[in-house]
């Protein structure tokens, strides 16, 4: 897991070159708990 930085209000989560989740594309921030059961569901 990595962290790399970017501007733009950009915040996206990826696993293996697979987006999991995108703040730019649902047009909201990530709900608590989401990008965990997102990631477990993934693996």
């Amino acid at each position: 897991m990595g962290l790399i930085p970017s501007g733009g209000g950009v915040f996206e989560v990826t696993l293996d070159d697979t987006l999991l989740f995108s703040k730019r594309r649902s047009g909201r921030h990530a709900r608590p708990g989401e990008i965990l059961a997102l990631i477990a569901s993934a693996l």
